[in-house]
């Protein structure tokens, strides 16, 4: 029986260290599914969250974690029309959720259900988005879409979509804020992103194009610096990766009728800000967004790919369980600029591609 490396959180989830490599059967895909022989997977907070149980929704036991892969087809179900054995896929984040809002947290790969940090998975055909067999982007490229390029999709299009000659403003230099910033420019707006280091500001100015940048230790009330920065009108969009610690800036940043996208939660407040008043004072949209369906995938897919666009990587690992403790350590230290990935590595096999 052909065999697989798989990397498990094994017994309690209380450190990024218990990651451990196990050997198993390569799974055999149904009817309708198809077997990806994953090349790259692309790391996200949540499955640090994950692996030391802070991630605040169900986690099954023993889980496989991880839920951003890029690969190829290398089998396909007896009912599978629209792919192909030597496609090249990403998977989805939730396979259940195809179109529309997400419904529950239920079926995200990596948490309540085993996730994609392995050799080889089947996941149902329609939840594997095609990616050009040609294209600029490497795998790993291609995996940093599954979660953090849909999310920032979402953010910018996801309700009130976004136009050429707006202002959107990133928090932070992690995934989200360098993609969200990536898709923004590309789409004819004015960028503008936070940091607290002047390195890591010159860096993201200087690779990504970012038209402003504002150190917010420097500019501890930094939206004064935005307001300044946009002639007192504020920014149309706020990708809010702080949380309750930055809400209240953002929501002074934002211009009247702009939209807050609440993306995550790594500030918080020693006082909660009176949000509803101050949302109702600016008639301003505060969203959460809960990543985004197989549908914005294949939408954030087809920009990338016509806009040839390069992702933005910052350091790959090998795979091992070792080398995946290393992986999430160095996303834990927060010094990236960018993605975190796992390059998956195994012998060619003859008989799966």
């Amino acid at each position: 029986m052909l065999r697989q490396t798989v990397i498990r959180i094994p017994g309690e989830r209380n450190s990024i260290r218990n990651l451990k490599a196990f050997k198993e059967s390569i799974p055999v895909p149904s009817k309708h599914e198809v077997l990806i022989k994953v090349h790259s997977v692309s790391l996200n907070y949540r499955d640090i969250g994950v692996a030391t149980s802070g991630y605040p929704f169900p986690v099954k036991d023993n889980v496989v974690p991880c839920s951003d892969a890029a690969g190829i087809v290398a089998e396909v179900g007896e009912g599978v029309k629209n792919l192909a054995k030597g496609d090249h896929v990403i998977t989805t984040f939730d396979p259940t959720n195809l179109y529309g809002q997400q419904t529950d947290w239920l079926n995200g790969h990596g948490g309540p259900v085993d996730g994609v940090l392995r050799e080889y998975l089947t996941i149902p055909a329609t939840a594997a988005v095609p990616v050009p067999k040609d294209s600029r982007q490497s795998f790993s490229e291609w995996s940093t879409l599954v979660c953090t390029g849909v999310t920032a999709w979402n953010a910018l299009y996801g309700l009130m979509p976004l136009k050429p000659g707006q202002i959107v403003l990133c928090q932070g230099t992690g995934g989200v804020s360098i993609t969200g910033l990536i898709l923004a420019k590309a789409a004819g707006a004015t960028t503008i992103i936070t940091s607290s280091s002047d390195e890591k500001l010159v860096f993201v100015k200087t690779k990504f194009g970012a038209d402003h940048c504002i150190n917010y230790k420097t500019h501890p009330e930094w939206s004064k610096e935005v307001l300044r920065l946009t002639h007192g009108e504020g920014v149309d969009y706020v990708l809010e990766n702080g949380g309750s610690g930055t809400i209240a800036e953002s929501l002074n940043a934002i211009k009247m009728g702009g939209n807050i996208s609440v993306i995550g939660f790594l500030s918080q407040a020693k006082e909660m800000p009176d949000v509803a008043g101050l949302a109702l004072a600016k008639g301003a949209v505060v969203r959460g967004i809960t990543v985004g369906s197989t549908q914005l995938l294949k939408e954030v897919v087809r920009f990338v790919a016509r806009k040839g666009l390069r992702l933005p990587v910052e350091k790959e690992f090998g795979f091992s369980g070792e080398d995946a403790v290393g992986a999430y350590e160095y996303l834990a230290s927060g010094t990236h600029v960018g993605k975190v990935c796992i390059r998956v590595v195994e012998p060619y096999n003859s008989m799966l591609g």
